[in-house]
Parts: structure tokens; C-alpha cells; sequence
């Protein structure tokens, strides 16, 4: 599988970040707003897409995002948290 196969989207109305392969949604990071910062509370991906690092790949996405958009990030998902504990180059995110 090709990178090239392989997009993160912000999607601002559903209030979540997407990855798809192929076109096929294959992991979501769900948000809310909350103090000012952006929790991000839940990152799923579908099990026919395990094991490819896609949760990687759309955390460092949606930290980058925020980044980008001079947000906070509230890590409430273990998944993030320990994202950022693996990369602490995002820690300043952290609110």
C-alpha cells in the first residue's frame, strides 16, 4: 500500500478527523470543544485496516492540525496520550 492510497481529512461538520485507504474511511479521531482547547476523546480504526500504523498517522495529523490552527489539544483518548509520550515534540500541545 502506497502512501499515495492513503488521505487525512478535517472533517469540520462532524467534528472529527478521518483517514481513508483507497478511498474507504478506515479510522476516525473524534473531538469536541471544550475549555477553549480541542479534546480529542476517541480514535478508532476499523480492524480490516490494522496493524499499517494508520493511528499514527492520523494522530500526528490531527496534532499537526491543531498546531496549524493555534490550538490547544486536550489528550483524552489513551491512544493520544500516548502518542505524545512517544512524541514529545507535540507535548507543547497539550493543554
Amino acid at each position: 500500500m502506497a502512501d499515495d492510497d492513503i488521505t487525512t481529512t478535517h472533517n469540520h461538520g462532524r467534528k472529527r478527523y478521518e483517514i481513508h485507504v483507497e478511498g474507504e474511511l478506515a479510522g476516525v479521531i473524534d473531538y469536541r470543544d471544550r475549555d477553549g482547547a480541542i479534546d480529542m476523546y476517541h480514535t478508532g480504526v476499523e480492524p480490516q485496516f490494522g496493524g499499517r500504523g494508520l493511528g499514527g498517522k492520523i494522530v500526528a495529523f490531527a496534532l499537526g492540525d491543531a498546531r496549524s490552527a493555534g490550538a490547544k489539544v486536550i489528550a483524552t483518548c489513551p491512544f493520544i496520550a500516548g502518542y505524545v509520550e512517544k512524541h514529545p515534540e507535540y507535548a507543547d500541545l497539550l493543554a
